[in-house]
Formats: C-alpha cells, structure tokens, sequence
C-alpha cells in the first residue's frame, strides 16, 4: 500500500510503501505479447482489474483511491527478532542483520566476511538501483573458495542502474555487472528451467586470475526487496571456476543437467573416470528436459548402446561457443570410435545466432554455452544425441546442408514414402554444395533437373540414391559385407557401390568416381542417412541436345501408346 494515489501510467520508478520505514516498491515495465505489462517488485499488475478510483471523505477532505490487482504477495524483509527490528534496510545493513531475518536455512557469513575484509561496504550501502547477487555459506565449499572471492569478485555480484526481479526479467538478456572494462569484463542473465531460476555470470574477457567463462548458480531465494535495490541469494558465488566438469554435473542433486550425470554414473562406467583425467575436454550435457522424452527412456534399456551414445557428448579438446561461430570448427571426433559431432551457425532475423550441434543424425541446440570448468567446458544442449526422433523426411526437411535434395525430393511425390516408419531407408542423400557441383560437371542436365517439367528424371535419379531393405545400413555396416563390389536395392534397380575406409572417412566408388561420405550414420527413426559429397548423375541421365535421348522420350511414347490403344 502506498500513501499516493497512482493510476499505471503515472508510476514511475518506484514509490514508498505504506510499511514502517517507508520501504520502496519497484516498477518494472516490460513488453507484452499485447501491450507493456508492468510490475511491482515480483507481482505483475493484471491491467484489465486495475486502475479502479474512488472518491473517500475523510474529516470533510474529499481523499482520492487507486486500486491496482496483483499476482502475488508483496513480502518485505522480516525480521524475526524482537529486540533487533529492521525496516527498510539497504543491502550491507541486510547482509549485517541476516541472522534475524527470515531466510529459512540460508546464511550469507562467508561473503560478508569478505566484502568487509576487501573493504567493499560501500557499494552494498550506495543510494541508487542495484541488483545484488548474495552466495550463501554452503556454497563456499571446497574450503579455498573463499580465498578467491576479492574486490573484483564481488563487483561481479553487482548490477548497478538495475532492479531486476526474476519475473519480469527475460531470459539470457546480459547485464553488465561492475566489473566491466578492457581489462576484465563480466555480464549476468538470468535462466529459466524446470520451475527453477538461475543466475550466470559470463565472464567475457577475462585475465589471469579471473577465467574466461559462465559460473551457473541457482537463485535459492528471490526477490529480496532492500531500499538501494533486490537482492538474490545464490546456491554458490559467480565468477570463481575452481570445478572440474565431474564436479559441475555432481554440484547439485536437482541440477539442470544431474539426470545427465545420473545416466552416466548408472551406465556409463569408466566414463566419468576417463572425463575427469582429461585436461582439455568439452562436455556437452542434454538437459534433464531432454532426459524425459520418451524416445530417450526407451534407449536407457540398451546398456550396450547408452555406452556408444555418452561417448558421443564428449570431444577431447575444449571448444568455446566462440570458437565454433568464428566456423574455426566444424566437424569434430568424439569420444565414440569413429563419431564426429558437427556444428552449424544459424542466424536470427535479429543478428542473433543459434548454434547446433549433430551428433548420430540428432540436432541439439546449444541453450546455455561456456560453463567453465578447470579442465574443460560444457554446452548445455536441449536434446540427448545418438538418439532419433525424426524420420528421413523430416531430418530432411530441417538440415541446412539438404535443402536441394529435400526440395527436388518434393516433385512426384517422391519424398511422401520416406515419412513411413513400417520401411527401413538407407538415404545417400547430396549435400546442397554436390548440386552446385553436379551443375558445373554437367550443366545442361543438372539445369534441366531443377526444372519441374523434369520432375520425372529427377525422381528417377534420387531413386537411384535410395536403397529400401529389411535393416538401415551403417557405413560400418556397409564396410563389412562388401568384400569388392556392393549390389544393394534401390528403389530404382540394383545400387552398384564399393566401400572404401581411409582412417575415420569413408569413400564410396561408384561408376568410376570417388565420392566422400561427408556425414555418415545419421540415424532416423525409420532409417540412415548418408550425406555425400557428390550425385550419383551421368551425363546420360537427362539429354538436352537438339535430339531427345530414349530417357527423355519415354514417359511421352508410353501416353502416346496408351492413348492409341483407347482408340
């Protein structure tokens, strides 16, 4: 409750309460999917309740009231003892009278201890508009973390000219904290996942005790509402990487990858083992999201084949997400035998990026980058890789390195059977660059291939491409039986290919030529894709020349026939 009678539109930054000490109530605008939705503190206004006036009479003065409905209590800071009352206090005074506030089970000593012995008091007592990030006592464990928290730590904590409550604050939106020049430089957004908020700092330039990275911690208690500001008490302090990998994913029992970890510790063996011994290493960790999708728990029954598929998240050397946008990186071995992980960098229609990451046929998206560790990073990704989810058709449809061969896969309906999930497909399946390339080598054919009065050849030759059997061939697999020559059924007559291994690679031979498997085994649910490096085409598939070939007359003799015979 506040003493002035405000309508939405004359709120302004922040008004005093009603409460003794006259605590402020923050404002925070933000757009809506229909209009600014506004805040006070962590409530959100419902607009279309608001805004109710009154007339009241009081002693004969003519007293004006605005009602306002909200979405949830306001609470202020409490004290819990008698004999030491706090009201309106600012950050330093909260963090000097925590042992008789309501904090539940949480205790903020150690960082106290530390902003007093590093003489950083003044910011915590500063007039103004901050966000505080306050690590509890529990979070200082193993016992040299205390040691590492020095002034510029505890700048890292500090969001000056912001007062950002969790509800109204978007997700991954950076803020600069104080710590934000040439020399050092780290920015925190706020994360949602799972009913639970995070905090990262992402320390973006970083110097020689300071490393470069994003600390995760969860946001433990929210929301805290002190005169200079809010404060959030975090499970554990930013900008300190003194974690290995193994110790991120055991930190916490609910952590936002411990499904990942739990997989691994109950199927995994060795593999933890052999993560922790490694000094340069990026892990890239399914978020438990991605643990609970059916298709997932369905594979953790194959103990054999869960084994291949964690060593697929994990590469033995560290790839910052920079790394991978900078295209410095493409393509990467992993931990599984002859497994590569595969990057692409997608851009928003904001300048934004996305960056996915392929793994045995599945697309992960990179939703938190660059948790750092002292051996490596992680990336946490929104699918589990190595498990299908998609048929053919639709790993088609979504592939940024297939668009040609989905689109020409679109004419005769020659794309339809390949959503059938009774069939097993084995696709090799031309990426975009062998079309481009295909029409240097024969550019009459491959021109007209792209034309749709042509559409007949060209389902004639992808049918070339797909082989339809009772099992999906790996290249492992493919590699196996053909001890010279493979004939394999495709939908269009006997595929007739050798299978060459050149160390992880393999080459296929077809009619005299040598063509690159690009991308092998990426697996579907009702089949295997093989991206090739070239199109299974010869100059006599399609001719253009002053005389039609036999190829290009035959479907036109066939009606002509037919139409004869009706008469």
């Amino acid at each position: 409750m506040s003493n002035r009678p405000l309508t939405i539109e004359e709120l302004r930054d922040s008004i005093s309460s009603e409460l003794e000490g006259n605590p402020p109530l923050w404002i925070t605008r933000r757009p809506g999917k229909y209009s600014v939705n506004v805040y006070i503190n962590n409530a959100m206004i419902l607009l279309e309740q608001s805004n109710f006036q009154s007339k009241l009479k009081v002693n004969g003065d003519t007293m004006t009231q605005v009602l306002h409905i909200i979405n949830e209590v306001l609470e202020p800071v409490r004290s819990n003892s008698a004999e030491s009352p706090i009201y309106n206090p600012n950050a330093f005074q909260f963090l000097n009278q925590s042992e008789n506030l309501n904090l539940g089970d949480h205790r903020v000593r150690t960082f106290r201890q530390r902003i007093v012995i590093e003489k950083k008091e003044a910011i915590f007592k500063a007039e103004g508009r901050f966000t505080f990030f306050i690590p509890v006592d529990e979070g200082f464990k193993p016992e040299p973390r205390p040691q590492k928290i020095d002034q510029l730590v505890i700048d890292g904590h500090v969001l000056p000219n912001e007062v950002l409550f969790t509800a109204p604050t978007p997700d991954k939106v950076p803020y600069p904290t104080l710590v934000f020049n040439d020399n050092l430089r780290v920015v925190v957004s706020f994360l949602k996942s799972q009913n639970k908020v995070y905090v990262q700092s992402d320390t973006l330039v970083g110097d020689t005790t300071h490393q470069a990275g994003v600390v995760l911690a969860e946001i433990v208690k929210a929301n805290i509402p002190v005169r200079n500001g809010v404060v959030h008490l975090i499970q554990r302090p930013l900008m300190v990487v003194d974690s290995t990998v193994k110790d991120f994913l055991e930190e916490k029992e609910d952590g936002p990858v411990y499904k990942f970890y739990e997989t691994i510790r109950d199927f995994g063996d060795d593999i933890m083992s052999s993560i922790n011994h490694l000094t340069d290493v990026t892990l890239f960790a399914p978020s438990n999201d991605a643990l609970d999708e059916p298709g997932v728990k369905q594979m953790l029954q194959d103990k054999k084949r869960i084994k291949e598929i964690l060593k697929l998240h994990y590469v033995k050397e560290r790839l910052t997400l920079e790394k991978i946008k900078d295209k410095s990186v493409s393509q990467v071995p992993t931990a599984a035998d002859k497994k590569k992980l595969y990057f692409n960098v997608v851009q928003g229609p904001r300048e934004n990026q996305t960056v996915t990451v392929e793994g045995g046929g599945v697309n992960a998206t990179i939703i938190t980058p660059n948790i750092a560790a002292t051996n490596g990073i992680i990336h946490i990704i929104d699918r589990v890789l190595g498990v299908p989810y998609t048929t053919v058709l639709d790993k088609l449809r979504t592939d940024p390195m297939l668009n040609s061969t989905y689109l020409l896969g679109q004419r005769r309906g020659f794309n339809d059977q390949l959503n059938d999930t009774t069939k097993r497909f084995t696709y090799f399946a031309p990426l975009d660059y062998a079309w481009k390339e295909a029409s240097n080598n024969y550019p009459s054919t491959t021109k007209k291939l792209f034309m749709p009065e042509y559409s007949y050849h060209t389902k004639q030759i992808l049918e070339r491409h797909l082989v339809i059997a009772d099992q999906a061939f790996t290249m492992a697999k493919l590699r196996e039986i053909s001890n010279d020559t493979l004939f394999l059924p495709a939908a269009r007559d006997i595929l007739k290919l050798r299978v060459k291994e050149y160390g992880e690679s393999y080459t296929l031979e077809w009619e005299g030529k040598r063509i690159r498997v690009v991308r092998p085994d990426v697996e579907c649910t009702n089949g295997i894709i093989h991206v090739i490096s070239a199109v299974f085409l010869k100059d006599s598939d399609v001719r253009v020349t002053g005389g039609a070939s036999l190829a290009t007359l035959a479907p036109h003799l066939i009606m002509i026939l037919i139409a004869k015979w009706h008469l």
